[in-house]
């Protein structure tokens, strides 16, 4: 274990929990990627930034909480849980999300999220469009295209 990598995710996780996007950016290196089912691939610190700045400002906002964080000199994870209103759909999302860290200079250089897309499209849709649709690659693709429209307006 690496309780310098630990301390920083969970100061990473508990600024997101409060939408403190000053203390979330200073966890992050300059040269940050961040990858999830939803944005694939988002490089950059301002980039990412611009990314949670999207997701925290999401209807009634992101709410989250984390737990099992793990980390050593070069790598860590954590799980955590998102919660907010879609709002295409207005209903309520609960992702539960595994994340993965990468280290360098003492921050975190590289930031992935994974999470089921079908369970997340059946709770931002609802049935039966998102038991029909979730799973496609079409609506994956639409999804990913609103995703980086919506990133490139706030960027």
């Amino acid at each position: 274990m690496n309780d310098r990598h630990e301390a920083l995710v969970r100061a990473f996780y508990e600024a997101l929990g409060r939408g403190n996007l000053e203390v979330m950016e200073r966890c992050y290196h300059p040269d940050v990627s961040f990858g999830d089912p939803v944005f694939q691939e988002v490089e950059g610190r301002d980039r990412v930034m611009a990314m949670w700045r999207l997701q925290l400002g999401v209807r009634d906002g992101l709410r989250s909480d984390f737990r099992d964080v793990r980390a050593d000199a070069h790598a860590g994870s954590a799980t955590w849980t998102a919660r907010y209103t879609f709002s295409r759909t207005g209903r309520e999302v609960v992702n539960e999300v595994t994340a993965l860290f990468r280290f360098e200079d003492g921050l975190i250089v590289r930031h992935h999220d994974e999470f089921d897309f079908k369970r997340w499209s059946r709770m931002a849709l609802g049935r039966p469009a998102g038991l029909l649709f979730g799973w496609t690659p079409m609506f994956r693709k639409t999804i990913r295209d609103r995703a980086h429209q919506a990133l490139d307006e706030v960027s």
